[in-house]
């Protein structure tokens, strides 16, 4: 018997079938031909009937069903100098999320640079993984971003409106100075002059967006760091630290995603 997809925490109405599989039933085809499966009081038969678990009630033979098989969802501070991958592809030795998670099977939704630091998220959870990366749904993501000097007014308006990067325009972001409370309390790197932190909002994933955009205004970048993603926020969550995500945190991302296609 093959093995069961788990079930999506976040997706919405599924089709019924994968729900009752995922609460272990391995004959739901027979049990909607036998009619035996009820949601919301109402008799399914129909094996393409879409339900919503988390909201609501499906029971079989009168006992309402309890799921086993479930996606993970993992938050993760991904420290500076680790891959967001589980084995290092260069063979150089370079650290790992196999040095971070004891477990695998899990894709990051939307990676980190190597010297980048910060918010991973990490599921199996494949409808997600395509709604959170996919440039399509425009999902913001915020960074705080150390950089070479004093951006004036213009490199922080062009920024905001778009720099050329690889060919193409990026599009409109969101740039500010970040107060000096919200500050990591040290730059972690030696900057010959003066340095600037910066919040930046994107919505949308160029490759190494942010570094090409500030240098593309005359402020390399130095330091990365990514606190949010969409709904999820890093918190205080340390480096190194992960811990798996709470049912407030997955009714905040459904929500997210489903005002997302709202909008769309």
């Amino acid at each position: 018997m093959a093995a069961i997809k788990p079930l999506s925490r976040v997706a919405g109405p599924q089709p019924l079938t994968r729900v009752l599989l995922a609460a272990g039933y391995a004959d739901a085809q027979a049990l909607l031909a036998q009619r035996r499966v009820v949601c919301d009081g109402r008799t399914l038969s129909h094996p393409g009937a879409r339900v919503d678990p988390w909201r609501q009630t499906i029971t079989v033979n009168g006992t309402p069903i309890v799921m086993q098989y479930l996606c993970r969802y993992l938050l993760l501070h991904k420290p500076y100098r680790v891959l967001s991958e589980w084995a290092d592809p260069g063979g150089q030795g370079r650290k790992t999320l196999a040095d971070l998670v004891p477990f695998g099977g899990l894709e990051p939704a939307g990676r980190l640079d190597y010297d980048s630091e910060g918010l991973l998220l990490l599921t199996d959870d494949g409808w997600l993984l395509h709604r959170l990366t996919h440039p399509r749904y425009e999902h913001p993501k915020v960074y705080w971003v150390l950089v070479e000097g004093k951006p004036d007014e213009a490199a922080l308006g062009a920024l905001r409106q778009g720099v050329p990067v690889k060919g193409e325009v990026t599009r409109e972001a969101e740039v500010s100075l970040l107060p000096d409370d919200e500050r990591p309390a040290t730059p972690r790197v030696d900057a010959p002059g003066p340095t600037t932190w910066l919040r930046i909002v994107l919505r949308q994933g160029l490759k190494h967006q942010v570094r090409h955009m500030t240098s593309a205004v005359g402020h390399p970048t130095l330091r990365l760091i990514r606190v949010a993603l969409g709904s999820l926020r890093l918190g205080a969550l340390e480096p190194r630290d992960w811990r798996t995500l709470d049912e407030q945190e997955l009714a905040a991302l459904s929500r997210m995603l489903r005002d997302g296609a709202k909008r769309r």
